[in-house]
């Protein structure tokens, strides 16, 4: 594969997920929700993370801004890696898992760098994109996540050790486009790991 053509494929995933996340921000409030097609376990649920994996925060006032510059730092390496393995001819799965990686990084650091300035609060209203009111500043955007599947709900039984007896859901994680880009191409990478590391 071209590097064109992993470079459209990362700008197609890219536009996707702004798409997606400038919709939810525009026509949720912080918390609102909808059931896909009824269903409890396949939900559109409007949340914000300051960025990190599982609402991690790093502390501090410059906390974000040193997330955000690693990140744009790390999206300067994955470019590299890119070119690099396409003018090796590396495996096509190694390409594209490297181009969905990068769609997932920049994604998520387009909420980070601009949303802070360019939306206004969305906690109990439904936020203004270009808003004369933002939220934040640059660098201090949080990123907008909305895919919930909680397949299942309940109180684990009581002879579980640590856990029993708790509430319980799984799966509780939610997330948007960037952050499946991410985990798929990362998931090429561990499934096909004899063929794109050779």
């Amino acid at each position: 594969m071209s590097f064109n053509k992993a470079l459209f494929l990362a700008i197609v995933v890219i536009l996707i997920d702004q798409i997606s996340k400038i919709y939810i921000k525009t026509n949720f409030a912080i918390d609102d929700f909808v059931k896909v097609f009824g269903f409890d376990w396949f939900q559109i649920r409007f949340i914000e993370n300051d960025g990190m994996a599982w609402g991690v925060e790093l502390p501090g006032d410059y906390g974000k801004l040193l997330l955000t510059s690693f990140r744009i730092i790390a999206v300067g390496g994955i470019l590299y890696w890119l070119n690099d393995s396409v003018k090796k001819r590396g495996s096509n799965i190694l390409i594209v898992a490297i181009a969905l990686i990068l769609a997932g990084a920049v994604g998520n650091i387009i909420d980070s760098v601009f949303y802070g300035v360019i939306f206004n609060d969305s906690h109990n209203q439904i936020a203004t994109l270009f808003s004369d009111q933002p939220y934040g500043s640059w660098f201090h955007g949080k990123v907008v996540d909305m895919f919930y599947f909680p397949i299942w709900k309940g109180y684990l039984p009581n002879w579980l050790p640590v856990w029993g007896g708790n509430y319980f859901t799984f799966f509780n994680a939610i997330f948007n486009v960037a952050d499946v880009a991410i985990s798929v191409g990362v998931g090429l990478l561990i499934v096909f790991n004899k063929k794109v590391f050779k």
